[in-house]
């Protein structure tokens, strides 16, 4: 017992240490977590206890759990919802946070922002440890520097928890990952625990949103603000309305929306949603190629951005002449056929035509970027025909959704093993198609490595990486809807033409 009473120890110790627990609802603490761990008595440990790693103390915790059968099985998914319940007794009431929140946003909105992503981080809602274990660098192409990550912080499902999820009730509460219900939600094995969640409420628009963070945090101070009505994603004059007002609110962060359509969006289309933070992608870098002056809009600066996926960006210092030609271009692009470029509006009455969006301050302007897409597919590629093309899908397959248009490669996990194999294969000269595993990379490898003289142990992975970026350069090439070619960027003018 004295042990367990040690870890409990260690857990209030954190509490204090970073604010989530105040003194005075200490021993309250320590009461939930014997409630939680189904223990009638708690006994102060003699020797003092520093603040703890905390996935150690949490990890100690849960075998103990395991060992005296109150934890039911010792595999992540049940972990998951254990140690999310056990920070859960460490965390304020929302009112708490929400009170904190605008008390500093009357100083500075990045003073808020600030607190709530420290506390989002404190309360292991973003699991700071798993996240460590992301492999993340950067490749150069002449567009810029591109970010890559390979996704390792969502855990791997483990057989027992996919079968206990298949066998759980289903259930239409909360409806979705982004719905305010979350918050407080003790979870199930096929939807996550959230006891240790905090929204902050927003007025967008006249609208009641929510302010959270991504548990995943692909980049810095990714945050996702989402309607708190579950209502259907819809890009339109209001998306940019809303945009607008957030970074408005909060000129330290951008924010954008994935495409409405199946294919070019990704997310969650379900439920109207948008992602932002404190991070400028290469995109936002990126300048702008060639000028544009819009009929009727020639008092907003325009331009075609020097990037792989075709962008328009638009800058003013009043956020209403973006939203009239932000709507404009949209309105034009959806209804846009040019059959010699192989834009589509529709077929057989299915639209094609959307738009990502992007919206930041920059320079005491609001600026946007505004990305055609179109989803069309063809016996060809039945993927879509701007979508990354089969000889490619050996290290992306997935959609291509706002975060891979502003240049950052959200890869998936599978890659860090396959990496490390064809490392070793590559540096001693064996078959890489005798290797179920690899055998993929295969052609892509013949490909490459006759532009290297060396490849060794020591720059191997280097080489590696740095082909993986060119193969997201390729991709978001591929779901550009005009080329970087004279004949793409003629017909790009074109559909300028139009406007």
């Amino acid at each position: 017992m004295s042990d367990i009473n040690k870890k409990i120890r260690e857990l209030v110790n954190y509490g204090l240490h970073t604010g989530l627990v105040v003194p005075e609802d200490e021993m309250y603490t320590i009461n939930r977590l014997l409630e939680i761990l189904k223990l009638d008595e708690y006994k102060e440990p003699e020797n003092a206890c520093p603040v703890p790693d905390l996935e150690k103390t949490l990890s100690d915790i849960m075998d103990w759990a395991y060992e005296n059968g109150v934890l039911e099985e010792n595999t992540v998914g049940y972990r998951d919802l254990f140690d999310t319940k056990l920070m859960g007794a460490l965390v304020p009431a929302p009112s708490v946070v929400i009170a904190k929140f605008r008390e500093l946003y009357r100083i500075s909105p990045q003073k808020a922002t600030d607190f709530y992503y420290k506390f989002s981080r404190d309360t292991d809602y973003i699991r700071r440890y798993r996240i460590a274990r992301d492999m993340k660098w950067t490749a150069e192409t002449e567009y810029g520097t591109l970010d890559v990550t390979i996704n390792l912080s969502k855990p791997e499902k483990d057989p027992k928890a996919i079968a206990a999820a298949k066998n759980a009730k289903q259930s239409a509460y909360p409806k979705c990952l982004l719905c305010r219900e979350n918050e407080g939600y003790a979870g199930r094995l096929n939807h996550p625990a959230r006891q240790s969640h905090r929204i902050i409420p927003l007025m967008i628009e006249g609208e009641k949103w929510g302010f959270q963070y991504s548990p995943y945090v692909y980049y810095n101070e990714h945050c996702i603000v989402f309607n708190q009505k579950h209502t259907p994603m819809k890009i339109d004059e209001s998306a940019f309305r809303k945009l607008l007002s957030f970074v408005k609110q909060f000129p330290h962060y951008f924010l954008g929306s994935n495409a409405d359509l199946p294919i070019v969006g990704g997310s969650i289309l379900a439920h109207e949603h948008f992602q932002g933070g404190h991070y400028e992608f290469a995109m936002e870098r990126a300048q702008i190629k060639t000028k544009l002056a819009i009929r009727g809009y020639e008092d907003v600066e325009a331009g075609i951005v020097n990037w792989p996926m075709s962008v328009i960006r638009i800058r003013h210092k009043d956020s209403e002449r973006l939203v009239a030609l932000a709507s404009h271009i949209l309105d034009t692009w959806r209804d846009y056929t040019d059959e010699a470029a192989f834009i589509f509006a529709k077929t057989d009455g299915e639209p094609h035509n959307t738009i990502t969006p992007i919206a930041r301050m920059r320079d005491g302007l609001y600026e946007m970027d505004l990305v055609l897409r179109n989803n069309i597919t063809t016996e060809e590629y039945p993927l879509g025909v701007f979508h990354p093309h089969q000889e490619l899908h050996h290290i992306k397959k997935e959609n291509i959704g706002l975060i891979e248009v502003m240049g950052l490669a959200v890869l998936p996990a599978r890659l860090k093993k396959e990496m490390a194999v064809l490392e070793e294969y590559i540096v001693q000269g064996k078959d890489i198609r005798s290797n179920e595993e690899i055998e993929k990379h295969a052609d892509w490898v013949d490909e490459f490595l006759p532009k290297y003289d060396n490849v060794t142990e020591d720059n191997v992975e280097e080489i590696l990486q740095k082909e993986i970026g060119i193969v997201f350069k390729k991709v978001l090439e591929h779901a550009g809807v005009y080329k970087n070619t004279p004949e793409g960027q003629e017909a790009f003018l074109r559909f300028v033409e139009a406007l």
